[in-house]
């Protein structure tokens, strides 16, 4: 397998960083991770601008204007232009010895660029639903920069598989804000809400994408949190994410939510999500 690294093709089983790159010291970096339909990524612009604006909060100096032409060349020389893959990119601060500061500005940043294949969640999660569990958010308040900083994310997403579920939902001031590697949306009185766009949220490309565009299914959407002690009353909840796309939540720490299958607004915006991937 081929793959991208500060300017090369290389072999996958060949690729080196330093033991100095402030990704492995400090988790000094950002990533993203873009999904391709049948060898058409889907939404990279939206992930490429997301990462640009996390480069920008950290300081990071990286040209990131290529990544587009490296994905398409990856994707071919990885033969992946048939079914699912994904495409990830990762950029941290460089090589420099160990020191908390930043290194001097004329370091340069590590660019590494992964295309694989991706294999699809079985059918069933989308058709029936997905367990999950709630957990105390103890992250840090920049969640809108998308750190390859993840040990909370690794350690909620293990709990949840100790515990036989898809997801951790993460719990900050009495509200479910969203997953370990998803955001959140419920169905309450007819209105889609999800948690408002801040500091404690990843801004996902997919939920920006569901909020653009519910609105011309006829679907009421507002950024208002779904409230862990009125769980009981919310009609319908569900994932999102880049693989994720939109998945139904039957159960919250053993509860059903509704009835225990998804709902007609979360099956709306799975069949709607079909026709925008491939627009």
């Amino acid at each position: 397998m081929l793959v991208y690294l500060n300017g090369e093709f290389v072999d996958h089983a060949s690729a080196r960083v330093s033991v100095d790159d402030r990704g492995f010291l400090f988790a000094d970096g950002l990533y993203e991770v873009a999904r391709v339909y049948d060898g058409r990524i889907f939404q990279l612009r939206p992930h490429l601008e997301r990462m640009q604006h996390g480069l920008g909060e950290l300081r990071i100096h990286a040209q990131i204007d290529a990544i587009p032409d490296i994905a398409e060349r990856l994707l071919d020389e990885n033969e992946l232009r048939h079914g699912d893959a994904t495409v990830y990119v990762q950029v941290t601060r460089g090589a420099a010895p160990r020191a908390h500061a930043f290194p001097p500005p004329e370091t340069p940043a590590t660019v590494y660029v992964l295309a694989k294949p991706f294999r699809q969640h079985p059918a069933t999660y989308f058709e029936d639903g997905v367990a999950t569990i709630t957990v105390p958010d103890t992250r840090w308040s920049r969640c809108d920069i998308k750190s390859i900083a993840l040990l909370p994310n690794v350690l909620a997403n293990q709990q949840a598989k100790d515990h036989g579920a898809f997801e951790a939902l993460f719990v900050r001031d009495g509200a479910v804000i969203e997953g370990s590697h998803s955001n959140l949306f419920g169905v309450l009185d007819g209105r889609l809400i999800t948690y408002n766009m801040c500091g404690y949220i990843l801004g996902g490309i997919t939920r920006k994408l569901i909020m653009d565009r519910a609105p011309e299914l006829g679907i009421r959407v507002a950024e208002e949190p779904v409230k862990l002690a009125e769980l009981d009353r919310v009609e319908e909840l569900f994932l999102s994410g880049t693989t994720t796309e939109v998945m139904p939540i039957s159960k919250v720490d053993n509860k059903l939510i509704g009835d225990g299958k998804p709902g007609p607004v979360t099956r709306r915006l799975q069949e709607a999500f079909q026709q925008w991937r491939s627009e």
